[in-house]
């Protein structure tokens, strides 16, 4: 049975901790004070935005509506991921078709395993942990290969020199990136139950569902990230390091 209960009376009480926040930021002179309050003035305008759009699309129950809030997802996580890879061309485009990718397959194998359903309450939550850690695994692709291709520049520049075409030129610096993009995701996969207990199966424990219930969505959750984060980060490794060169293979630096 669930016995949790937030209202607007604890959640004011429970302010205090940002409090706290404030008060460790002012004393040390960490001079972050307006971005805790900016933060925490937008984190609860969105959540309580999304929450009733939620709320509205759950109870519609519509093929459609849940397609768009997908798309909406999407297009965030894209938005948010091209400020990573600030000054490659046409890096929106990339990242969108990494984060389509890497959610369109793993949530079709999700659904035609029948581990979720495709109704609106299974698939916007799912999607958006998708998309939003497919987002941070190719937002860390792009800033190593772009510190890599600087920090390399000489090494790639005598590789071509040499005959080597631009990927067997960038093929270190791709691995890599590849590999920084993933590393979150089997770090947590590394430490899940142990060190951790992540957010859904806190979220399923707290709604009074059984722990061993729990740990077996959980566990879905880990094979779902693991897979995610990869075909994300392959795909926009292998999109975004050309970008790095001309039509004549000379290297470009942005």
């Amino acid at each position: 049975m669930n016995n949790l209960q937030v209202s607007n009376y604890t959640l004011l009480l429970s302010f205090v901790l940002v409090v706290v926040a404030l008060l460790i930021g002012y004393k040390e002179k960490l001079g972050i004070d307006k971005d805790i309050i900016i933060s925490v003035a937008r984190a609860i305008v969105q959540l309580f935005i999304v929450g009733y759009i939620l709320k509205f699309i759950i109870r519609s129950n519509n093929y459609l509506l849940t397609l768009a809030m997908i798309l909406v997802i999407l297009f965030n996580a894209a938005w948010n991921a091209k400020k990573r890879g600030a000054g490659i061309p046409n890096i929106f485009w990339i990242s969108f078709t990494a984060i389509t990718a890497s959610t369109a397959l793993t949530l079709g194998v999700l659904v035609l395993t029948h581990s979720v359903k495709f109704i609106p309450q299974q698939m916007i939550p799912i999607t958006g942990m998708i998309a939003g850690n497919t987002m941070v695994a190719i937002g860390l692709c792009y800033r190593s290969m772009k510190k890599s291709f600087h920090d390399q520049q000489q090494q790639v520049l005598e590789k071509l020199a040499l005959g080597a075409n631009y990927k067997l030129a960038s093929m270190d610096i791709l691995r890599s990136s590849i590999k920084t993009g993933m590393s979150p995701s089997i770090d947590s996969a590394k430490t899940v139950g142990i060190v951790n207990l992540p957010g859904m199966m806190a979220g399923l424990i707290f709604a009074g569902v059984d722990p061993v219930q729990a740990i077996r969505y959980q566990i879905m959750v880990t094979f779902m990230l693991l897979s995610a984060t990869s075909i994300g980060s392959v795909i926009a490794c292998y999109w975004a390091y050309r970008r790095f060169f001309n039509d004549q293979e000379q290297l470009e630096l942005h």
